[in-house]
């Protein structure tokens, strides 16, 4: 008997698969535990518009990202620090302080976890930094930093 999985079951697939049991198997155990349908026309039918509307909206997702992408590239934003006598900052520049100041600068909320400093940005000048946006989109632009 062909089935749709409602979640995973070990041994028989991942949820969303159409997989092939036995008839006792699914009456007596993956049906009154809710863990299958049977793979009529209409749940098959629901099926392919559930991955049609995932892959719709990856697409929209990655789209989105390349738009993010694009307006992030090769911009500059600009952030102040004080520094000691001897002309070292007092901090470092961490990647909550550039999040802030490119989200001011794009308009747009950027996660701090996904900012890749190269290397610590601990006295003044410009740096390189990248933001990881989804998946393989990256997005580069320049830090400049002053007193």
């Amino acid at each position: 008997m062909k089935v749709i999985l409602l979640c995973d079951v070990k041994g028989q697939g991942k949820k969303d698969q159409i997989v092939n049991v036995s008839d006792g198997y699914a009456r007596n155990f993956l049906f009154p535990q809710k863990k299958a349908v049977p793979a009529d026309a209409k749940s098959t039918n629901e099926l392919k518009s559930k991955e049609e509307a995932k892959q719709y909206r990856m697409e929209e997702d990655r789209k989105a990202a390349l738009a993010l992408a694009e307006k992030i590239n090769n911009i500059s934003i600009d952030i102040t620090m004080d520094h000691g006598q001897d002309g070292r900052l007092y901090g470092s520049v961490t990647a909550k302080d550039i999040a802030e100041q490119l989200e001011k600068t794009i308009g747009t909320a950027v996660d701090k976890r996904k900012i890749n400093i190269k290397e610590p940005i601990k006295a003044y000048g410009n740096y390189s930094v990248e933001i990881k946006i989804l998946g393989d989109i990256v997005g580069k632009f320049t830090v400049k930093v002053h007193n």
